[in-house]
């Protein structure tokens, strides 16, 4: 399997360099130039498998040729073995033919855990094998530092910088960051916002002179292929559950970067029958307003109670304007260098209309978000976390067909939110699970640094592990 990137200008590389590579030299992001296609008498052959029996069999060509089978068979199965949950993915019913699939039951309590756990041993691996040391630096809006350090945080060949936005993240988000404690750790709060840490670690990828020659920078944000990779089996896992591929399913799904939704649309491409994919986003609506109306135009970030979506410009967006340029990657170029520009881009009415045949858009604000809540709540007794509340309130404004199962990707733990709880008035508190029941006892360490990139760059270069060595 080789990797291509989505601007046509970088060399194709196979998967283990795209793992510590993330960016392409061009700019674009890497994807595979194919796509496996399983039949649907292959799929119903995985029935009953357990999780990480499944994502074996998903995820194994697109490392065949850079991993042995067997190898890449232990590092599936240490990592989803290492899930609190023996389920891995439980779903839950909170009405007819609606589900969440609780995809919180991981180390971290967030989805990221899926694809982070995996990527942190498969970096190792390939790490121990060359018997070299890598940085690796990530921005996050709330759950991608934590599972990423958790993924990462036992590995010898690895220092992890993530840069988070100073106080714009959960109280909980922050602690489980900042209370792992490790020589290769490296907790950041940036004197700014989300955006502003990604622009950080993208421009920092394009040049890594400031660490000199004896390590280079590995990403672990959606940019990273293999995060893509361990978000395609969920899909799978639900629909396997729910009676396919026998019959069609629905996912709406709570999107900043849209990494996880495109996912879900790659596991239609390899065979899943999915019928409608919903977009589901907070006041920051860049995907929606692109969805509903062709029209894409980063607009200034907006600080909701789900913050894990609080994003602006959605990274994997990238990839699937690839797609629907028919993979070419010089328009993909124009584009992303009009919209970095601040320019409002849309697409040919053909294009888009390809796009609108399977994604759904809807934007939910605040205060829709704990109604949402107290609704499910008061109908079910379940609790939702925010970012799960926008995936139900969209799913059911834009549910094409009652009689398809709709599932909504619950994608992180309401323990994790308390402030949005309490606002939607249910009157209950989320506990932390028994792993974490500690948390707000443990010490924190992290560096609050100012919103410019030398001072950022200037850190890590006097303190990861070999520095001036």
């Amino acid at each position: 399997m080789k990797y291509i990137s989505t601007r046509g200008q970088s060399p194709a590389l196979e998967f283990e360099d795209v793992l510590l590579t993330g960016l392409a030299t061009d700019g674009g992001l890497y994807v595979p130039e194919f796509l496996p296609r399983f039949t649907p008498e292959e799929i119903i052959s995985w029935r009953g498998l357990p999780y990480h029996e499944l994502a074996y069999n998903v995820m194994y060509p697109f490392v065949e040729g850079s991993i042995p089978a067997e190898d890449f068979r232990a590092i599936v199965t240490e990592t989803y073995q290492s899930f609190p949950h023996k389920a891995v993915a439980p779903l839950v019913q909170i009405d007819h033919n609606e589900w969440v699939l609780e995809l919180f039951r991981g180390p971290t309590l967030a989805f990221k855990d899926f694809a982070l756990q995996l990527l942190g041993r498969l970096v190792d691996y390939v790490l121990e094998r060359k018997q070299q040391h890598v940085v690796i630096m990530g921005a996050t809006s709330g759950d991608t530092g934590s599972a990423a350090i958790e993924g990462c945080r036992h590995s010898k060949h690895v220092d992890i910088f993530i840069l988070h936005p100073y106080q714009r993240v959960s109280e909980v988000q922050r602690r489980q960051m900042t209370t792992v404690t490790g020589d290769n750790i490296h907790n950041v709060a940036v004197k700014g916002n989300f955006d502003d840490c990604q622009k950080m670690v993208k421009a920092s990828f394009a040049d890594q002179s400031f660490l000199g020659d004896k390590t280079q920078l590995v990403a672990v944000n959606s940019i990273n292929w293999a995060r893509i990779m361990g978000q395609l089996v969920y899909y799978f896992h639900a629909s396997l559950s729910l009676g396919g591929p026998l019959r069609s399913l629905s996912f709406s799904v709570p999107t900043g970067n849209f990494g996880d939704i495109f996912a879900g649309y790659l596991a239609r491409d390899m065979g899943l029958p999915i019928q409608q994919l919903v977009v589901a986003t907070n006041r920051n609506d860049i995907l929606h307003r692109f969805m509903s109306g062709n029209h894409y135009e980063p607009k200034p970030l907006q600080h909701t109670l789900t913050p894990s979506m609080d994003i602006a410009i959605s990274s994997n967006f990238e990839r699937l304007l690839f797609d629907l340029y028919g993979r070419d990657g010089a328009a993909v170029s124009a584009f992303m260098k009009h919209t970095g520009e601040g320019s409002s881009m849309g697409l040919e009415a053909p294009r888009w209309e390809k796009a609108r045949a399977l994604f759904d858009s809807y934007a939910v604000d605040d205060d829709a978000t704990c109604e949402t809540i107290a609704e499910v709540y008061r109908e079910t007794e379940y609790l939702l976390d925010p970012h799960t509340a926008i995936g139900v309130r969209a799913a059911r404004a834009c549910r094409r067909d009652p009689t398809v199962p709709m599932v909504t990707m619950g994608t992180a733990h309401p323990a994790k939110f308390p402030e949005a709880v309490e606002k939607s008035g249910v009157g209950v508190v989320a506990s932390l699970p028994k792993h974490l029941a500690d948390l707000f006892e443990r010490p924190e360490v992290y560096e609050v640094l100012d919103n410019d990139i030398g001072a950022i760059q200037q850190y890590m270069a006097a303190n990861w592990k070999y520095a001036g060595k």
